[in-house]
């Protein structure tokens, strides 16, 4: 800060401001986003084994139902990506819910298999804008209790997974998966029902040169918080870097040129190439394998426990009537089994911060594959569901971290990207799971379905202990240039 002219950045602004009213709207429509695509996901442990009953399906058609799912949000997550960083973070998730609302809804009416099919892979693709929402509000957080607030929000994940678990349960047996399609799609249409009162980031208007708006955002957050603004005038990082001396570090470009080049090229490709660049390009490697593993033993965990507990498992029978309806499904298993992410966020939330991200992540998925190791062969029900649910604790702890870390190792011109790329590498996980899941268990092969989420984890928690640098209590950067060492810590 200059001498009678003082100023201060977005970081020391939210940092001042702290966290209240206003950080707890951003909070509960990011969140609502968050429950829409835990329903929608999680629905799909349910809709395959009833379509597959009702349309004489077979394991690779069903698991195909969830296949495409992830192959839309592949997609859907890089393009929506780019967008929002782009136009902004708001045009970005407004787009995907309306997409995900109209597909989703549509899905409940699908007259056959194919049609369905189309309709799930749009699901899908709006789905993949899951990490626009997230960037957007790890934005307007505070640096000091990030973590802390970033595992609230992934709490709403859990309570979408238990919601329609609760859903299933009660709709199924009665109504029908039609109907539990209709009713999923509810959340997705209050995000636009509210969209008209959303912000925009002002990270994102700052880095484009619209310095007024920025800070007339911080001062509307500001008095709904019931504080001020630090004294003086919004400096962007750009500016504060451009009076320091020049180092060995110091890149060739201004800064100014070089908030232009990321305003100024459209292409996805630049972007792409952004992450891959020789500041970025470790990070981002080790994260896009971090979120394949995360993506796979996630919902590997998910179908697994339909798929080991459902009656009509021919490999090992249970010694219970077989009957093709939707009640093939153990609703009561898969409901406690959704339980289980509630202790894996707080085990999230009481290390994130204290032991940081990286040792959050490694821990719980070597954990995870403690507890699916007896799975390798078949175990009584009571005791699969019981490691089943162990499993789950751990892999949504580390889910639920990496959310965290991935928009924290990028700066703002391309965070949403990152993100999304990451998201969409995730998403092939998703899209090999079900064929693991599925195919292998309907084939009678338990044993190297569970061996592959093994080798999975292991190496995903493997590449988590080679991350660059930690990130808890670290200031968000803005610009590449400012991301070629770790983040500086917080002051406060």
């Amino acid at each position: 800060m200059e001498e009678g002219n003082p100023s201060f950045t977005v970081d020391e602004a939210l940092v001042g401001i702290g966290f209240g009213k206003f950080q707890l709207y951003v909070l509960a429509y990011a969140g609502m986003a968050w429950v829409a695509e835990a329903m929608e996901m999680m629905l799909l442990s349910f809709v395959g084994p009833a379509v597959q009953s009702l349309w004489n399906l077979s394991a690779r058609e069903e698991s195909l139902i969830t296949s495409v799912v992830f192959a839309g949000m592949l997609i859907g997550a890089y393009s929506w990506g780019i967008v929002a960083d782009k136009h902004g973070r708001r045009k970005g998730f407004i787009i995907t819910a309306v997409v995900t609302f109209l597909a989703g809804f549509l899905s409940s009416f699908a007259p056959n298999y194919m049609s369905l099919i189309v309709l799930r892979c749009l699901v899908g693709l709006g789905l993949g804008g899951g990490p626009v929402l997230v960037s957007w509000y790890l934005e307007f957080i505070p640096a000091p209790h990030r973590g802390t607030w970033m595992i609230v929000f992934s709490a709403f994940w859990t309570v979408g997974t238990i919601f329609e678990a609760s859903l299933a349960w009660l709709i199924m047996p009665s109504l029908g998966w039609r109907w539990l399609l209709a009713l999923s799609s509810v959340p997705s249409s209050l995000l636009l029902v509210f969209y008209r009162w959303t912000p925009e980031s002002p990270r994102y208007l700052i880095l484009q040169g619209r310095k007024a708006e920025a800070q007339s955002i911080l001062q509307k957050i500001a008095r709904m918080n019931g504080t001020q603004l630090p004294k003086g005038v919004l400096r962007s990082e750009i500016e504060e870097k451009n009076k320091s001396l020049p180092t060995e570090n110091t890149h060739l470009l201004k800064p100014e040129e070089e908030s232009k080049i990321v305003a100024d090229n459209n292409g996805p490709g630049f972007f792409l190439l952004t992450l891959l660049s020789p500041e970025l390009i470790k990070r981002t490697l080790l994260l896009w394998v971090v979120f394949f593993g995360n993506a796979f033993a996630y919902y590997g965990v998910v179908l697994l426990t339909t798929e080991l507990n459902n009656s009509q498992n021919s490999c090992h029978p249970t010694g219970e009537v077989l009957q093709h309806s939707s009640n093939d499904v153990n609703y009561k298993d898969v409901f406690i089994a959704s339980f289980a992410e509630f202790p894996g966020l707080l085990i999230s939330a009481a290390t994130v911060d204290r032991l940081g991200r990286k040792v959050t992540m490694s821990s719980t998925l070597f954990l995870c594959c403690i507890f699916l190791l007896p799975l390798l062969t078949h175990q009584p029900p009571a005791l699969t569901t019981a490691l089943l649910f162990g499993g789950r604790v751990c892999v949504s702890a580390a889910f639920a971290v990496v959310y965290i870390y991935a928009p924290e190792i990028y700066p703002t011109a391309v965070r949403t990207t990152g993100v999304g790329v990451a998201s969409s590498v995730g998403r092939i996980g998703g899209v090999l799971c079900p064929l693991v899941a599925v195919g292998l268990v309907h084939g009678c092969h338990q044993t190297v379905a569970v061996l592959l989420f093994e080798v999975v984890m292991f190496v995903s928690g493997i590449c988590v202990c080679l991350f660059p640098f930690e990130t808890s209590g670290r200031e968000l950067t803005d610009t590449i240039s400012t991301s070629k060492k770790p983040p500086s810590s917080s002051s406060v």
